[in-house]
């Protein structure tokens, strides 16, 4: 089995082709960055190229703009994260491809003060349009029913974990006090890496299709996650966060605005019931040995 990996030279897409490659698949990586194959997916006849040559009979679509530079921009994210998904499964379709496996996130349900206290795969996805990533996998998953002759396998993500991993949630942990906006718990949904890298594996060579959360078993409040770090918690009223987010934001003093109370205030946080019953796939860790973990790894800096 030839696999093409979109994105294969960030984070995770490293991972995939690695382990891909070690249960013997023929993986090619495709991104911007060496020692990859070179693709842009915001141009067609790019990804038709590489696509029409490697003639992949599975692509892993991971390529997407997590977290923006400072000098990204709106319209280049929505380039790469929709517009270069609809480039990719085009240049599926015309090339024959049998599958596709798609990196969505939990984000794709969006951040709502409505969201029933566990989300499963049957909530609709409301990416909110305030949140680039968001608003742009929901855009994303709603685009992919048209593409009815691939075999899909989307999988909604919550956050990772692992020794490595450095990113903007695992900078909130960092920080001297863990910010709480005032009656909102919003737990946290975690997934230990290597589980991630797994599910692709399993849902590159498996018979199983559909949608899927990716998250392990049960959730931390940021009041737990604050004990277990040894951090006290600075607990806010949500007017006065967004207050001063908005004043922070004007002055360029911070690159969030009043809208990330929102993305405090209302996590989705994800059931893994179909991952496991349906998919046939269970995490090695649950959120809280994932969350123990990575704050041991953090400890032997």
């Amino acid at each position: 089995m030839k696999v093409l990996v979109t994105g294969g030279s960030g984070f995770l897409g490293r991972s995939v082709v690695a382990g891909l490659t070690a249960v013997g698949r023929e993986v090619v990586s495709a991104d911007l960055l060496p020692p990859a194959v070179e693709m842009d997916v915001t141009s067609q006849s790019a990804v038709d190229a590489v696509i029409g040559s490697v003639r992949p009979e599975v692509v892993v679509h991971l390529a997407s703009i997590v977290t923006p530079g400072p000098d990204s921009t709106r319209e280049l994210e929505y380039a790469v994260d929709v517009t270069g998904t609809r480039h990719v499964l085009d240049a599926c379709v015309a090339h024959g491809v049998r599958r596709v496996v798609v990196s969505s996130s939990g984000a794709a349900y969006g951040y709502h003060a409505d969201s029933p206290a566990w989300i499963t795969e049957d909530q609709p996805v409301r990416g909110n349009e305030e949140f680039a990533y968001s608003h742009h996998k929901r855009l994303v998953e709603e685009m992919l029913p048209s593409y009815g002759s691939l075999e899909q396998v989307v999988l909604r993500i919550g956050t990772i974990l692992g020794a490595s991993v450095d990113n903007q949630i695992t900078a909130l942990f960092e920080r001297k006090r863990l910010l709480k906006i005032r009656g909102a718990e919003s737990p946290f949904v975690f997934i230990w890496d290597t589980d991630v890298v797994a599910v692709i594996q399993q849902a590159v060579t498996g018979s199983v299709t559909g949608v899927f959360n990716v998250a392990g078993d049960g959730a931390l409040t940021i009041t737990e996650i604050a004990a277990l770090l040894e951090k006290p918690v600075l607990t806010i009223p949500e007017p006065l966060l967004r207050a001063a987010l908005a004043v922070a934001s004007r002055l360029r003093l911070s690159p969030y605005g009043p809208e990330q109370t929102m993305f405090l205030q209302y996590r989705p946080v994800l059931d893994n019931t179909r991952l496991k019953s349906v998919f046939g796939y269970t995490p090695t860790r649950t959120s809280r040995q994932a969350f123990d973990e990575w704050r041991e790894s953090r400890r032997s800096y």
